[in-house]
């Protein structure tokens, strides 16, 4: 038994370097539904970064949630926002409800092929399984940007199912 679980565990680790965004797609879980294209993806990390920076220098400005439980405290208390989850974590049944919860809530979600790209976005060494992303003047472009390459791709996706 722990045998297995040893090497089920070695079979979910990402491996360490730098790998294209179809590499990284092979280690996205089967419900990392509607995935974001490389071009939507890199918009993504890009309004992750300008938030993140924003948050940064104006940290007393609530417009960036990071981590599982804050994103699913904001969202119950009402926060209206962007999800964005990573589609490499293991296991699902960690994150495999926030979908559910956003389409409940009416809130725009999309996955990103990899937690430590979402991490390089916020300049951190390490990953995050979601982030909410809160709509603000500063970085109001990119915002509109990202709201409508996930309505288009979760469009094709509900034409998909």
């Amino acid at each position: 038994m722990g045998k297995d679980k040893q090497a089920a565990e070695e079979a979910a680790e990402v491996p360490e370097g730098d790998l294209t965004y179809e590499e990284k797609l092979k280690y996205v879980s089967v419900i990392a539904k509607p995935m974001a294209s490389k071009k939507t993806a890199q918009r993504v990390y890009r309004l992750i970064r300008k938030s993140s920076l924003y948050k940064a220098e104006f940290p007393h400005l609530k417009c960036f949630w990071l981590g599982l439980k804050n994103v699913q405290t904001q969202i119950r208390k009402g926060d209206k926002g962007i999800v964005v989850i990573a589609g490499d974590v293991s296991p699902i049944n960690v994150f495999c409800h926030l979908p559910g919860v956003c389409e409940e809530k009416s809130l725009p979600y999309i996955y990103v092929p990899s937690r430590r790209d979402i991490g390089q976005a916020m300049g951190k060494s390490g990953g995050s399984l979601t982030v909410l992303i809160l709509p603000h003047e500063s970085y109001k472009e990119y915002y509109d940007k990202v709201l409508k390459d996930i309505n288009k791709a979760m469009s094709v996706f509900m034409l998909s199912l």
